[in-house]
């Protein structure tokens, strides 16, 4: 049996369940339909009327710090959110991410998640007090992803205002480990290892702004760091031994002498070096951080292997080029990322209905690739698409990263989000 075989029969018990309730509900209920409903009507009313709470938990959240795999303390502000809105089963999971249920009316549905990332990308010691300028609001991480976390409370009073009853249960979730060396960890774990694993139907991330920005298509990446080491030596008296910085520089070029594919968008980049120790000296240790990234599982791997056959070559070439009597230079590829590519076909049910949504809120659907939460969903062949949590920002990643929270333009934005998860999941009369 191959292993291809083996995945597929793997993902059979997840397609036969997406083949029953999951896609009946969403047949049950259209965005016309759940848009002219009183139940969406009233619970954007109340996403209008308790605009100024969201903007105070937005403000309360990013204040948290949540360095890189220093979550824990936002995780538990969250957690206590989620139990004071009245989810079940609310817990934080051996990974860290914060779950709790809404049920549905159908107990063997399957689940409809809705998430955003707890994790920033500024590491601890970093100032997060909010400063306000008008309708605008500047701190690091205040948009991404804090909106995102604040929008999905606005969403739990949203629903409950409402009186929302749904087919399919709805999971929340605020997951870690979402930026960079967090590796996508928080949803791996939910999907693949934690409580919920083969109960998901449907995967929303909540990332971003942009409200007409679907992302169905999971940019997948492979990074490394390639550690070059060699004897070392005195900068003048060992002149002419092998040196590993040499070797590096050897690969770095040949890296960017390769052509990859305009279609699927792959892409590389040598973005962090480091090593030695003194001016005077030959190093015996220096490092490339290596980013490779397509939006096709097959040309990222295609690439993967060309990169790691240039770094090998590289060390061939330098062992040969200078003196190895004092021994040689040798590298040591070593993977520090790993986020699956995958995508949602753009005539799937959740990526029809979030385009719908877009639209009745009045905006224009845009559809797009990415790496977010949703990579890991796609990758397992669980429908997910990103959207934006509403309103605008920009700056993301940086000191200066700010988010506009005026209301006509945030409220609108929320809407798409909510009408689309009250269509998935199936929103009963």
């Amino acid at each position: 049996m191959t292993s291809s075989t083996i995945a597929a029969l793997r993902q059979l018990p997840l397609v036969v369940a997406l083949l029953a309730a999951p896609h009946a509900a969403a047949r049950e209920a259209t965005v016309a339909t759940v848009a002219g409903g009183t139940p969406y009507r009233t619970a954007m009313a109340a996403i209008d009327r308790d605009h100024d709470r969201f903007v105070a938990e937005l403000i309360e959240l990013t204040q948290i710090p949540a360095p890189p795999f220093k979550e824990a303390v936002r995780a538990r502000a969250y957690a206590e959110k989620f139990r004071a809105l009245g989810l079940s089963d609310v817990a934080i999971d051996a990974e860290g991410n914060v779950t709790g249920l809404r049920p549905g009316t159908d107990p063997r549905a399957t689940l409809v998640v809705i998430s955003a990332h707890l994790d920033t990308v500024f590491p601890e010691g970093t100032d997060v007090t909010v400063r306000r300028d008008g309708t605008k609001l500047m701190a690091p991480g205040v948009g991404d992803d804090t909106r995102g976390l604040a929008t999905l409370l606005a969403y739990i009073r949203a629903l409950d205002a409402g009186k929302v009853r749904t087919t399919r249960p709805i999971l929340f979730v605020g997951t870690v480990g979402e930026e960079g060396r967090g590796d996508l960890r928080g949803v791996r774990h939910l999907l693949t290892k934690g409580a919920y694993k083969d109960r998901v139907g449907a995967f929303f991330s909540l990332d971003g702004a942009d409200p007409a920005h679907v992302v169905n298509g999971g940019v997948g990446s492979k990074r490394y760091r390639v550690v070059f080491r060699g004897p070392g030596g005195h900068s003048y008296g060992a002149f002419g031994i092998v040196n590993p910085m040499a070797a590096m520089g050897a690969a770095i070029a040949e890296i960017y002498r390769l052509q990859p594919p305009a279609s699927p968008r792959t892409t590389y980049s040598a973005s962090v070096t480091g090593g030695g120790t003194s001016v005077n000296a030959i190093p015996s240790e220096v490092f490339v951080d290596i980013d490779m990234r397509s939006e096709d599982a097959g040309a990222l791997a295609t690439l993967e292997k060309q990169v790691l056959a240039i770094v090998a070559k590289a060390v061939v070439d330098e062992n040969a080029a200078r003196s190895t009597r004092v021994g040689q230079v040798t590298a040591d590829p070593q993977p520090i990322g790993d986020r699956p590519a995958g995508r949602t076909p753009a005539d799937a049910p959740i990526v029809r209905v979030t385009q719908d949504a877009v639209r009745a809120a009045g905006f224009t659907p845009t559809l797009d690739a990415s790496s977010t939460d949703a990579n890991t969903a796609m990758s397992l062949g669980i429908p997910a698409v990103t959207i934006g949590a509403g309103g605008s920002g920009g700056r993301a990643h940086a000191l200066d990263e700010w988010t506009d929270v005026s209301k006509p333009e945030s409220v609108k934005g929320m809407g798409v989000g909510l009408l689309a998860l009250m269509t998935m999941a199936g929103t009963v009369k």
